[in-house]
This record gives C-alpha cells, sequence and structure tokens, in this order.
C-alpha cells in the first residue's frame, strides 16, 4: 500500500516530538554546542560537591535531548526506509552520538576515584547530589573494574571498531551469501532466502520442507569457516575486554550491567536440563499428529493445526486485546486505548516501510507501537505483545524522573509475555470454535517449545563456547559443529532423528553476537507465566504488585524489581511454573483434539 492512501488515524503522528525538520535542526544544534561545552567538565567535576553535581546533572540533560533527536529519526527511518533524507538524519544523530560517547568518558572515572564518604559528604553539601544516588552506588559496583583514564580514554575511542565481526557476519549472511533455489508447493522453482526460508520449512509439504532445510545448511557448510572466523573473532574480542577489565569470566561481565550473578543462569540450564521430558512428549505429539514413522528437525516447525484461516481486521483485534487485558484494571485499559485511538500504532505494511513490529519511544515521546498488520492470529498477538512493552514503558516514565525512567533488558520481555499470556487465555475461554482453539493451544506449544527449550539450548552452547576459549580452545568450525550437534541430541532427545546438516545452524543466529542475551527471553517467559498465573488466579494483591514492577523502573536491581511482582529467578520454582503451563496445554491440546 502507499502510505498516503491509509487513514491517518493508523499512521503514527510524530509532530508531538518536532513540528518540522527545523525544529530537529535547532534542537540537534543546541545538543551539538552544548557536548561541546560539557568538556570543560573533564576538569572540575571531581573539585567539590557544586561541580560533581552539575556535570551529572547536565550530563542527563543532554542524553535526554539525544533520546528525542536519535527515536524521531529511527521512527522517521522505519516508515520509509528508502527516503534518503530521512537516512541522512539518522546518520547525523548516529555521528552526533559518538561524539557524546567520546566526550562522556571521563564520569565513571571521575566518580570511582571517590572514597564514597567523600560522596555522602557531597550530598550533604549539595542535597540535589541524592536524586543521583542509586546511579552513584551502581557505578562504585565498577570501582574494582576501572582502568586509569588514559586507557578508559582509548577503549572509548575504539567504539567504532568493536562488533565488526558482527558487521561483517550479517552482510555474509544477507548479503554476499545465495542459497539457490528449491521447488516448491506448487512445483514452481524458487529462491531460498533468509527471509522466506521461515515459510518453507513450516510447509504442510514434507518434500518442501527437507529441501529447504538441506539447501539452506548446505550453503552455511561452504562458507562455515568463515562463520566460525567471525563468530570466534567477536567471542575473543569480548573474553580478552572482560580479562582487561578485571571480570573473572565474560559471562559474570555481560550479567554484571544487570546486577546479576552467574546463579541466575546457571538456575535456568540446570532446571530446563531437570524438564527435559516435557519437550520431549511435545515432540511425541507432533510426531503422532503429523503421522510420521520419523520425526526428523526439518519437521518440527509445521504446525499441527493446518489451513486456520480466521481474519482478525485490526479494529477487532484491537477490542479483544483490550477486553483480554482488562484483568490489569480500568487504569490500565483507559491508558491502553486512549494510545491505540491516538496514532500510538503505526498499523499497516507500506513500502520501504521497515518488516516486522516494535515498540519505541522515549521519556519525551508516546511510547509508540510499529505493526506490519494483515489480519493474521499472529498480528493480533503482536499488538497485545508490543502494548504490553508499551504499557511497561508508560508507567516506567510516568513514575520515574529521566534518570530512572528506563528498564533493563532482562526484564524488557516480562511485560509483553503477560500480554501474549492473557490474550491466549482469555480466547481459550471465550472462543466457540474448536479450530480456533487447538490453533492458539499450538501457537502456545511453540512459544514454550521456542523460548523455553530452544532459547536455554542457545544459552548452554554459549556458556560452553566462551567457557572453552577462556581456556585457550581454538574455536574452529569443527568444534563449534561438534558442540552444537551435541547440544542438539540432549534438547531432542531419542525420539527425534537429529539429520546431520543441523551442526551447522548455529551460523545462523545472529543472538550469539549479542553476548549472553538469549537466557532472557527464557527467564523473561518464565517470569511472565508466573506473574499470569496468578493474576488468573485471582491471587490477592497479584494485580497492584505486577503495576508496581511495571512503574518501578531503574530505581531498584532487575531481580528485586520482579520481586515486587512476586518473582525469584534465583528459584527454580518460576522456571518451573513456564514448564508446568507447557504441560498442562500439552494435556490441554489432547484432550480438546481427541474430542
Amino acid at each position: 500500500m502507499n502510505r498516503e492512501n491509509i487513514e491517518s488515524k493508523y499512521k503514527w503522528d510524530l509532530t508531538p516530538i518536532f513540528s518540522s525538520e527545523d525544529d530537529f535542526n535547532n534542537l540537534y544544534k543546541d545538543v551539538e554546542s552544548k557536548i561541546e561545552k560539557f568538556k570543560s567538565h573533564e576538569k572540575i567535576m571531581g573539585n567539590n560537591a557544586e561541580s560533581f553535581y552539575n556535570a551529572i546533572n547536565d550530563y542527563y540533560k543532554i542524553s535526554r535531548d539525544l533520546d528525542k533527536l536519535q527515536v524521531y529519526t529511527d521512527l522517521l527511518s522505519d516508515i520509509d526506509t528508502s527516503n534518503n533524507n530521512n537516512q541522512a538524519l539518522k546518520l547525523k544523530v548516529i555521528n552526533l552520538l559518538d561524539k557524546w560517547n567520546k566526550a562522556t568518558f571521563f564520569i565513571t572515572p571521575t566518580i570511582l576515584k571517590k572514597d564514597y564518604k567523600e560522596i555522602e559528604n557531597f550530598y550533604e553539601e549539595k542535597p540535589k547530589l541524592k536524586e543521583y544516588e542509586t546511579i552513584i552506588k551502581r557505578e562504585f559496583r565498577y570501582k574494582e573494574h576501572i582502568l586509569s583514564d588514559i586507557e578508559e580514554k582509548l577503549l572509548s575511542s575504539m567504539t567504532k571498531m568493536f562488533n565488526k565481526n558482527y558487521e561483517t557476519y550479517e552482510l555474509l549472511k544477507d548479503s554476499d551469501i545465495t542459497f539457490g533455489n528449491i521447488t516448491d508447493e506448487n512445483n514452481k522453482e524458487v529462491e531460498l532466502t533468509c527471509s522466506n526460508y521461515s515459510i518453507y520449512i513450516e510447509s504442510n509439504n514434507r518434500r518442501v520442507r527437507k529441501e529447504a532445510f538441506a539447501t539452506l545448511y548446505s550453503t552455511y557448510k561452504q562458507f562455515i569457516n568463515t562463520f566460525a572466523s567471525t563468530l570466534s573473532g567477536n567471542i575473543n574480542e569480548n573474553v580478552t575486554i572482560a580479562k582487561i577489565k578485571k571480570f573473572p569470566s565474560t559471562l559474570n561481565w555481560c550479567l554484571y550491567a544487570d546486577e546479576l550473578d552467574e546463579t541466575i543462569y546457571n538456575n535456568l540450564i540446570n532446571t530446563v536440563s531437570d524438564n527435559m521430558n516435557t519437550l520431549y512428549k511435545y515432540y511425541a505429539l507432533k510426531k503422532d499428529l503429523l503421522n510420521l514413522e520419523e520425526l526428523h528437525l526439518y519437521d518440527i516447525y509445521t504446525p499441527i493445526v493446518k489451513n486456520f484461516d480466521k481474519k482478525y481486521p485490526y479494529e477487532e483485534a484491537k477490542e479483544i486485546v483490550l477486553k483480554a487485558l482488562s484483568v490489569l484494571g480500568d487504569d490500565y485499559i483507559e491508558v491502553l486505548k486512549n494510545g491505540l485511538d491516538n496514532n500510538w500504532v503505526d498499523v499497516y505494511p507500506t513500502k520501504a516501510k521497515r518488516t516486522g513490529g516494535y515498540s519505541g519511544g522515549c521519556y519525551d515521546t508516546a511510547p509508540y507501537i510499529l505493526l506490519n498488520y494483515f489480519d493474521k492470529y499472529n498480528d493480533m498477538s503482536t499488538l497485545a505483545h508490543e502494548a504490553g512493552h508499551s504499557m511497561h514503558s508508560y508507567y516506567t516514565r510516568s513514575n520515574n524522573s529521566y534518570q530512572y525512567g528506563n528498564y533493563s533488558i532482562f526484564v524488557a520481555e516480562v511485560a509483553s509475555t503477560v500480554n501474549e499470556i492473557l490474550l491466549s487465555k482469555y480466547l481459550l475461554k471465550t472462543s466457540n470454535s474448536k479450530e480456533e482453539k487447538l490453533f492458539i493451544l499450538d501457537n502456545l506449544m511453540s512459544l514454550f517449545k521456542a523460548t523455553i527449550y530452544r532459547q536455554t539450548m542457545f544459552a548452554e552452547f554459549e556458556q560452553k563456547i566462551y567457557f572453552d576459549a577462556e581456556n585457550d580452545i581454538p574455536l574452529t568450525a569443527d568444534y563449534l559443529s561438534s558442540v552444537y550437534y551435541e547440544l542438539n541430541k540432549k534438547y531432542f532427545g531419542d525420539d527425534v532423528v537429529i539429520d546431520d546438516d543441523i551442526k551447522y545452524e548455529w551460523a545462523r543466529i545472529p543472538h550469539f553476537y549479542y553476548n549472553f542475551y538469549v537466557y532472557k527471553y527464557a527467564t523473561g517467559l518464565s517470569a511472565a507465566c508466573h506473574i499470569a498465573n496468578d493474576i488468573l488466579s485471582g491471587k490477592e494483591h497479584a494485580v497492584d504488585n505486577y503495576k508496581e514492577f511495571l512503574k518501578c523502573g531503574s530505581k531498584k536491581s532487575p531481580i528485586e524489581s520482579l520481586k515486587l511482582a512476586g518473582v525469584d529467578l534465583s528459584k527454580k520454582e518460576v522456571v518451573e511454573s513456564a514448564i508446568s503451563m507447557f504441560n498442562d496445554t500439552i494435556d490441554e491440546f489432547i484432550n480438546l483434539h481427541n474430542n
């Protein structure tokens, strides 16, 4: 569709951020000037309470304006990726952010040169400094990991050099490699790509999905040494930085910012490993319903509920989502409805619009939602999911000053997944269609399989290869493929045929360049299941406690903020609650299917 043909109520209104490009340029120039002036804080920040406060306060004032500039150009770029002017504005802001990073390198080292007793004296001399007390305390956690001024400045200047392995990987995977052709369900020859692989691996035609699987991984195999080079380069870069920063391990370094230790990570892997039977039960069901003598890895993505094509037009989906989330209270629904009715959401796909969906915005904007809505169930579920993110952002920003008006990536998927679960449970309760219920149950089972088990398998793979890299074991292509293959055997069990080509799958997973990120999907779903169970069972104060979590922002650590909602991720019971919901979903599917 052409963007101009879509009603304005289904498109973002970005004028509340900047009414014109001139307004954007005025703030840009103002921030550029302030960054230059900010450099003067370097020599005087540590002199007294006044200069100490002024440096920190100016830092957050400028950061706030930079957020606004960056969000605006990101949103503008995403609605038309072909617009060169929008891309130019985005690059301008990226360059400005680079200048900002270089101009602020001294903040943390200056704070950490102090004895905390001196900081406490500063609080007495300058009471407004207490506004930043939690942030300053968090900085002091890094005291033993800080380098000299020269070393910190050098690391800061090397920012652009980092992640080059990931950039090379993405270019190789998405631009330089061609995967060849396959024959689709209509016996038509089509080119296989990274994007359309997900379509063909879910095909109801077994020949098609088997051919897609073999074609994709035979291509990765041809370039597997190059992929091993980029991944091992990325890992060794992180291992080196962690050592330079005096962390006991790379995992410890990556968890440190979220105030976590390795017990959370290990608890997830150990609890999932102790509960593999539920996953094996799911694959046994899939094998039975697909009527296969052998269940291969190219069979596991095809839906077991076929030809469900019910449409959920956007306006109808909006009402369903609002009804499903009504258990969260009138205040939640009032804010969300107002946002959905007033241009929070860019709904429909248009020419050159970014694909997928997300929730964005910043402290001084609406929590905008990008969709590419096609009237499918998954589109409605995505609306609920992104609305969860946006409402989390709304509550956080509305109840905290700027410096605490954000939340950790560690908890980012909790609110969104709570909404997905509430939507599914609402439809299972209210639908009169057996086909619809089976479809929803199938989707839920796939969610648990993909998030609790698959992401934990990825997390275990990362843990293993980082540990070995730290012990100077070369991360060759053969080594990486062997480790990955053995983990597949563990996670699929004896009743699934582990096709040899799966050993190369690690090469197509970009998350392995995100440095111990994937486990957060599994812990997030586990926390969400625990919260949703409490809400739906009518547990006393469950909704109020959940909202306290949504309002918390970064005033508390991620683990402590989750405890407000009754979730303690150091305990295996939280992960087990998600696995139990998975098991119950399998049983519900079997009972409904057989009756």
